[in-house]
């Protein structure tokens, strides 16, 4: 699992690369479609974003709570793996944020909580850009894997 995404200040959002993204407590796989992202209210604050909600991989905690920078409401996430916080999902956007330029994520990961393993094509190896990799249902991926077990049976 060495393989990391770039840094995000080295590629345009449209090339940036799809990472899976583990929790650093219990290496739970916590996210299958990530990116590296930079905080709107404060670019010099990296972390890891998705736009599609990790179903079953971790738990909204706690109450919502908005910050000084702006009033969208926020909940901690934390890992159903071994329960620790690892980031927080924006649970109702402010006006204001919704009209900055936004990519639409709105779970965020924290770099210290979660580790990136970039996404490969099995063809040739390549990184997979962030664009090219499409929304899996994660209920679909679970079905998938009852109906498999259930076949094997």
């Amino acid at each position: 699992m060495s393989n990391t995404c770039p840094p995000s200040n080295t590629q345009q959002p449209r090339t940036k690369s799809a990472c899976r993204l583990y929790c650093r407590y219990c290496h739970n796989n916590v996210c299958t479609r990530g990116m590296r992202a930079l905080l709107l209210a404060d670019n010099r604050i990296e972390l890891f974003s998705t736009d599609m909600p990790p179903m079953m991989r971790i738990q909204l905690v706690g109450a919502d709570y908005t910050t000084r920078s702006c009033r969208c409401k926020i909940r901690n996430v934390a890992c159903l793996g071994c329960g620790n916080e690892i980031g927080y999902h924006i649970t109702q956007p402010c006006s204001e944020c919704l009209k900055a330029c936004n990519n639409g994520h709105f779970w965020m990961f924290l770099t210290e909580s979660v580790y990136p393993v970039e996404l490969k094509d099995p063809k040739n190896c390549t990184a997979i850009a962030w664009l090219c990799h499409p929304q899996e249902n994660e209920f679909d991926e679970l079905s998938k894997l009852i109906c498999r077990d259930a076949i094997c049976r």
